[in-house]
């Protein structure tokens, strides 16, 4: 039976908190565990979130900046370092199926869950590929200006446009990424403390959607969409209100905690 076999469900972008946006996650792959749909969704970040890598420091974030800006900060339970999702120029997708439909090797998961976010960047007349070098780290705690790796970092133009990481459970493969559509390198850097390098040197390594072609916003998410949806043929679907209750307490418990942000102590383990 193929992936498109299956039920999956596609979630249009919806805007959440950061907390909120990965608890979702959690919730979904419990979904799909337990015989529910698999899930296909895109989102957006509201307000702006600088989501931190499952290990990197806490003394890298500037917290008085993020603060003072309004900048939610959470931690991913994924690898990497830092992203500033933009609520304007992040568009964020996940996909979730149970782990026994998915093939074993990381490698060959990263290939198949990425066919569609390929599919999008074609849809979108962006000539997208997997970087086909490793280039050095610029600011290692920052996702966009470390070590590039063939296996799942995007690039156009040799340039980095798009991160994707995985999470697998023992009953579940999370996998979810980041399209850059537009940069404001200074206010990325500034969530960092002390970044080791320049707006300038940021544009030099990443590019964007909207750098890259003329095209709307809305009608890069429908890209994102569409490819999502005919790729596992999904129908489409919204969060159950049981859904949503578990995860605003997910949300609540874990993802908005200082013990999980900061010192990557899970309180629901």
């Amino acid at each position: 039976m193929t992936l498109a076999e299956r039920d999956w469900r596609l979630i249009r972008e919806e805007p959440r908190d950061g907390p909120l946006n990965m608890a979702l996650d959690e919730i979904a792959a419990e979904t799909a565990a337990t015989g529910g749909p698999r899930t296909l969704r895109v989102y957006r970040w509201e307000p702006s979130t600088l989501s931190l890598g499952y290990r990197q420091e806490p003394e890298t974030v500037d917290w008085e900046f993020c603060e003072n800006e309004g900048i939610t900060v959470t931690r991913r339970p994924t690898g990497g370092g830092g992203i500033y999702h933009d609520n304007y120029g992040d568009i964020s997708y996940s996909i979730i199926a149970p782990a026994e439909e998915l093939p074993g090797s990381l490698m060959e998961t990263y290939e198949l869950l990425c066919e569609p976010i390929f599919d999008a960047f074609e849809r979108m007349d962006v000539n997208a590929e997997f970087t086909e070098e490793k280039l050095p780290v610029i600011h290692q705690p920052a996702c966009y200006l470390r070590e590039l790796h063939p296996a799942h970092d995007v690039v156009a133009g040799g340039r980095k446009i798009s991160g994707n990481a995985q999470y697998r459970r023992k009953d579940a493969v999370i996998q979810h990424g980041s399209l850059k559509f537009a940069l404001d390198a200074e206010r990325h850097l500034s969530t960092f403390s002390n970044p080791e390098t320049t707006p300038e040197t940021f544009h030099e390594r990443v590019t964007t959607i909207n750098e890259r072609v003329s095209i709307d916003r809305e009608d890069a998410v429908t890209a994102v969409e569409s490819a999502l949806q005919e790729w596992a043929e999904a129908d489409e679907g919204e969060w159950t209100d049981g859904e949503l209750v578990r995860g605003r307490e997910h949300a609540r418990i874990k993802f908005e905690s200082e013990s999980w942000t900061k010192r990557r102590d899970d309180p629901t383990a």
